[in-house]
């Protein structure tokens, strides 16, 4: 089948929920790739921490051994949980910076129906890779290059759904991301549950269904999804050059990523030193019930999709008062709120060296609300503004740098989580909250520069975005 037209879509396509029915495909797509990935990665540093680095397997791991000498060339030697650290860091790192290339791919090759077609394929021949030992550098690979094809892609087809200046494009990003915490939610109870009690390769192989049934699903939708914007050919005339009020945009938007790279390392560690922290640390008996380490990646997610409801609630009752308020304003308040996050953790772990006894189970959960709140009112708020300022020529390609913060993150994480076992848990935590403020502190600086940089430029309205608001 051919993408639609223009008459398809737009402010006359109202058939789901008020929005064009391409939403409901793309979002549907994205629930089950998102399963997929957080299933396999709510069990890989547990997997290579109980099974995979240890003798009788980790011998069959097919260039095992140059891969971890690049690894220990960088951390220096590392023991079998350092390891897992630095290689869930690099993994989740590189999942998010593949995405720079494939959006391009997307932008100016070969179209981005395509691009997020070869992805999911990849992805699918990546997931049921991880059953095998020997295929696991093989399966990282093929997941690696896939998501980097289908993420900056899927979500650039969201705002070409709609019109220059339809302000539905907001609440689709939130549609969109509501829904990928419900995939977050289920996939640890899923794949994490048949992980740690059948076998990992039960888990994994859960994660490849569910990678392909979201490649059914958007191949099923193509006929609703945007028009693909012209790709440029051999011979054909260059693309439109940037001029000067984009180049600034650019720029500007960059300079965002390191920082919101640090703001989100106490985020990002949930899915790595948090869940190591907590076997150890925390008392998961709850009314006789022992929870499973990996359900806390699910705990951790309805709080997300709490956090962006009631963040949702509250920037809307807000604007029928004061007005509407910024998306550089929410990211800052979201880094304040996400900073205080990691010092629960700390507290928790005095709580267990004071008493001898692990951490009451309650400060899981004290920690995933200012973390969720953080993360709901910084990252949403970024990715809605790096998708809606960017050049639109250059639109897939900007989406994917904006992940790139996510990946400079996580190899940051994967070296601070190597200290876990070196330090307190106290001082491990509050060495996060310590490289988090400095980062919130510039970020706060940068608002004000950048809503100048932003303001009355003509790409505030490109494809799908709405104006920003000033703050009052």
């Amino acid at each position: 089948m051919v993408a639609n037209t223009d008459t398809d879509i737009g402010l006359g396509d109202r058939a789901f929920l008020g929005h064009p029915r391409g939403l409901a495909w793309l979002c549907f797509t994205e629930v089950w790739e998102r399963f997929s990935y957080y299933g396999m990665q709510v069990l890989l540093v547990l997997y290579l921490t109980h099974q995979l680095l240890h003798p009788g397997h980790i011998e069959h791991i097919l260039g095992f051994g140059p891969f971890r000498a690049v690894i220990e060339a960088v951390y220096g030697p590392l023991s079998p949980q350092a390891l897992a650290s630095a290689i869930f860091g690099f993994y989740a790192g590189l999942v998010w910076f593949t995405p720079i290339l494939g959006g391009w791919l997307g932008d100016q090759v070969i179209g981005r129906t395509r691009a997020v077609t070869v992805g999911a394929v990849l992805m699918v021949i990546g997931h049921f890779a991880m059953a095998f030992d020997f295929s696991f550098l093989i399966a990282m690979t093929c997941l690696l290059i896939g998501v980097g094809c289908f993420k900056g892609n899927l979500a650039g087809q969201v705002s070409a759904l709609y019109g220059r200046n339809d302000p539905r494009v907001a609440d689709a990003f939130q549609f969109y991301l509501f829904g990928i915490q419900i995939a977050v939610i289920v996939s640890p109870l899923v794949c994490g549950t048949l992980g740690e009690t059948l076998g990992w390769h039960w888990g994994f192989g859960a994660a490849g269904v569910g990678m392909l049934i979201g490649l059914i699903t958007y191949l099923s939708g193509r006929r609703w999804l945007p028009p693909e914007p012209p790709v440029r050919r051999r011979g054909a005339p260059a693309a439109p050059k940037l001029v000067g009020d984009d180049r600034r945009r650019i720029a500007m938007l960059l300079l965002f990523i390191p920082l919101l790279a640090l703001a989100s390392i106490g985020n990002n560690q949930t899915g790595n030193s948090y869940l190591i922290w907590a076997e150890t640390t925390l008392d998961r008996d709850v009314f006789g019930f022992t929870v499973p380490t990996t359900w806390l990646f699910s705990l951790e997610s309805v709080f997300t999709a709490m956090a962006i409801v009631v963040s949702v609630a509250f920037w809307r009752w807000r604007a029928k008062r004061h007005g509407e308020t910024d998306e550089l304003t929410k990211m800052a308040v979201g880094a304040v709120i996400g900073c205080v996050a990691p010092a629960f953790l700390a507290l928790a772990s005095h709580q267990a060296a004071a008493t001898g006894h692990k951490a009451a189970f309650a400060w899981g959960p004290l920690m995933a609300v200012f973390n969720e709140l953080g993360w709901a009112n910084l990252f949403i708020p970024a990715l809605a503004m790096f998708s809606r300022v960017s050049p639109k020529s250059l639109n897939a390609t900007m989406i994917g740098a904006y992940y790139l913060n996510i990946f400079l993150s996580n190899i940051l994480i994967g070296y601070l989580g190597g200290w876990l076992e070196k330090m307190s848990g106290s001082a491990f935590w509050m060495m996060h909250v310590a490289i988090m403020i400095p980062a919130t502190v510039l970020l706060l600086l940068l608002v004000r520069p950048a809503r100048r940089v932003f303001a009355g430029s003509d790409a505030q309205m490109a494809d799908g975005a709405a104006p920003i608001a000033a703050s009052p």
